[in-house]
């Protein structure tokens, strides 16, 4: 009879006292433009201890609560710590609104908590304005781990090197704008094409990152990890910079205000951005790169719970390219280092995006997400790989071109309930992607006139729609269990344009991919953390089709665990060790036309982090990175993952005096690595420094940019390819290589007004 009268009891005395509860329901603002602040950190003391986060719109709820007084303290990075004062009164909502001001950032406000985004990292733009960045490609650096390399004059995407892949252009990291992909599948020049350049970098507000296939949000290509930008919903200034460097590189930018009501009843704002870009380059055959965008942000409190984003943004580019070069040819003196075998590579790329979102917070306080997003893109490259291997006469110039629309949703339903001390935080979310592709082609070129032989030519149609359930489950204040599940389902079609009659190819595919992740925290300043995933990259559509559904989706399995440590009050630590295990894949190689097979492969290492704040304008940070990388089907010896690299590391100080003087000096290592599956050719690493040093006054800034401060003669982009040149019978294999900046110096004077 006990057992049945307790939940009696229970419902009749104790959910009765719950009904004359109240509650606190609050909007956490930044106090220069009252735009919302999401993810900042409310901690709650009085007659109950508690903890939460504000929403997308700045949103916070505490319920059941005991009339009485409390105090409310709110933290958010780069922001004056703020405390309140909130009276409860029984079966009543307290409503407090919240106006966060800018300060400087301090390491020993840094609470350590049982939250599940706590390896989801952040880069505030204060890192990005203190490193050196020309293009939005630059922010990636600063993601722990990731290395990049430009192999083709600027305006081609940037190589990725994460986690010991060599993503190539964006095969297995997830990029994203806004929400917008910056991915393009099934692309002329490779899976996963992502390319920033259409990003302003003084647009971006902030940069999440996580490394692993673990988050239920992230599909398609998170498998290394994912990077997604934000960028600012409003200006604190208008600017207008100009940039001027060795190489005749000249740049400038240019953000106004076009609309700033934030103190009114219904607070919006909206401002326009521009950016030119034109640098010759450090190599003999002048570049001519050529980079324009324009982007313009609207964003409004359309009634006191649903804000409405909306954006636009063009972007052009143009560039001639020297390519990679073999050594053979510097050795000998036939060329300089900074030469060319085929000085008439290059290309030309633009790209226009639109994108609508509407977030609404529902009376229970739950949130609603729904964004649409547009884009118009075209691609056009001329590269040279192996010179006169193929045609002694004409040379071996091939074309990759391409015209494509991408029209996808994004929907979220996002609430938090409370049952017997325990916390759900429930994610339910839909997302669709079209990317509809015309005249993708792979063509032999000579000149970059007359085409002598079409190697691929096609349309293609690439379906995705995929659901999420992301769940935290938070069992009191020391530990967060994160389940959650996805599924994938891909329709490929491509006609082929080649044959002689319309020839239509389909192929249909689905996955589930489930994760959970555990959060537990010891104290303030220990949590350990352990994280697990399934996660995939799709293949080409052009591979799918040619397969008959095999290997289609390529699955990944990854997990993780370590801990974060704030061992001093102003030191911070982080360390984790994972394993990522991938599936066979078929791979579609954009440079021949043909499909390459691939066997399964397993990667493991560690990362460590470190941030410390040496006093209150020094900053040090460090990141070491180990990764092990080896063909699982392949003998001992002949195991190697060509371009994997072991050893990463970067860091370095970054200052910021009252007096207006900051700037950074940072290195960054990449170490040898194999350019060969025996590794008997070895990809050289390199150790470089780069320095940025500014005055920063109200009304104007002047600064200056020094890349590779020691002038070290290094590689950026290494392979080893087989080619002949002009004069030889035979072909060699060996090291091609793209030369990396000598000295570079930059300088810049930016108005505020």
């Amino acid at each position: 009879m006990k057992s049945f009268f307790t939940p009696f009891l229970y419902f009749c005395f104790i959910l009765p006292a719950f009904a004359h509860n109240g509650s606190i329901r609050g909007s956490i603002l930044d106090a220069s433009n009252k735009s919302p602040l999401g993810g900042a950190s409310v901690a709650l003391s009085g007659l109950v201890a508690g903890k939460t986060y504000s929403d997308e719109l700045g949103f916070y709820q505490f319920s059941n609560l005991p009339a009485g007084r409390y105090e409310l303290t709110i933290h958010y990075l780069g922001f004056k710590t703020l405390t309140e004062q909130v009276e409860v009164r029984d079966s009543e909502t307290a409503a407090v609104k919240s106006f966060l001001t800018p300060a400087p950032i301090e390491l020993k406000n840094v609470v350590i908590s049982a939250d599940p985004d706590i390896n989801r990292q952040t880069i505030p733009a204060l890192d990005i304005t203190l490193r050196p960045v020309n293009t939005s490609q630059d922010v990636l650096r600063m993601v722990p781990g990731l290395f990049i390399a430009q192999h083709a004059g600027g305006g081609k995407a940037e190589q990725i090197f994460l986690r010991g892949f060599d993503i190539d252009h964006g095969t297995d990291i997830a990029l994203d704008v806004d929400g917008i992909p910056v991915n393009m599948v099934s692309h002329a020049h490779g899976q996963g094409y992502a390319d920033l350049h259409f990003l302003i970098p003084e647009t971006v507000d902030r940069v999440q990152f996580a490394k692993g296939p673990y988050y239920a949000p992230y599909g398609n290509l998170n498998t290394a990890g994912y990077v997604g930008f934000q960028t600012k919903n409003a200006l604190d200034k208008n600017l207008l910079k100009v940039s001027a460097g060795q190489f005749n590189a000249f740049r400038t930018v240019g953000a106004f205000k076009l609309i700033d009501k934030p103190e009114s009843a219904r607070p919006q704002n909206a401002y326009i951005a521009t950016e030119y870009y034109y640098a010759d380059g450090y190599f003999d055959s002048p570049q001519a790169y050529n980079r324009f965008s324009t982007f313009l942000k609207y964003n409004a409190a359309i009634t006191n719970n649903t804000y409405l984003n909306a954006s636009i943004g063009a972007f052009t580019s143009r560039w001639d390219a020297s390519g990679q070069i073999p050594e053979r040819a510097v050795e000998s003196g036939q060329i300089g280092r900074f030469g060319a075998i085929d000085d008439t590579e290059g290309g030309n790329t633009s790209r226009t995006n639109l994108n609508l979102r509407l977030t609404t917070a529902l009376s229970d306080g739950s949130l609603v997400k729904n964004q649409l997003y547009y884009s118009r893109y075209a691609f056009e490259l001329y590269s040279n790989f192996t010179f006169f291997l193929n045609d002694p006469v004409n040379g071996d110039q091939i074309r990759q071109k391409e015209q494509r629309n991408l029209l996808g949703y994004n929907g979220a339903y996002m609430r938090v309930d409370r049952t017997g001390g325990v916390e759900w935080q429930t994610e339910l979310g839909i997302n669709f992607r079209h990317d509809a592709v015309k005249d993708v082609e792979l063509s032999r070129t000579i000149g970059r006139q007359a085409i002598s032989e079409r190697k691929a030519f096609g349309d293609i149609d690439e379906f995705n729609f995929s659901f999420y359930l992301d769940e935290k489950i938070k069992l009191g204040q020391r530990f967060i269990l994160n389940p959650g599940l996805r599924f994938d389902q891909f329709q490929f079609l491509y006609v082929d344009k080649l044959q002689p009659t319309y020839d239509r190819k389909i192929a249909t595919a689905s996955l589930a991919s489930p994760k959970l992740n555990a959060y537990f925290t010891i104290n303030d300043r220990l949590q350990l953390f352990a994280n697990s995933g399934y996660g995939f990259h799709s293949n080409d559509t052009r591979v799918a089709v040619a397969q008959n559904g095999r290997e289609i989706l390529p699955r990944a399995f990854g997990f993780e665990g370590g801990a974060t440590v704030k061992v001093l009050p102003r030191l911070l630590l982080t360390l984790g060790a994972w394993r990522l295990h991938l599936d066979q894949e078929f791979v579609y190689v954009g440079d021949e036309a043909v499909v390459e097979p691939s066997g399964q492969t397993t990667r493991q290492g560690f990362d460590l982090a470190a941030r410390w704040q040496l006093s209150s304008w020094l900053f040090a940070d460090a990141d070491l990175n180990y990764s092990l990388a080896r063909a699982d089907d392949t003998p001992e010896g002949e195991n190697y993952i060509p371009l994997a690299a072991a050893w990463t590391s970067i860091g370095g100080l970054s200052f910021d005096l009252k007096n207006g003087l900051n700037g950074s000096l940072r290195y960054r290592y990449l170490g040898d690595r194999p350019a060969n599956e025996d590794n008997s050719v070895v990809a050289t690493g390199y150790f470089l420094t780069d320095a940025v040093l500014n005055f920063t006054h109200s009304r104007f800034e002047i600064g200056i940019t020094v890349q590779n401060l020691l002038n070290r003669n290094w590689n950026e982009a290494q392979f080893d390819t087989e080619s002949r040149l002009f004069n030889e019978l035979e072909p060699v294999s060996e090291i091609h290589f793209t030369p990396g900046t000598p000295l570079n110096v930059m300088g810049h004077v930016s108005l505020f007004f």
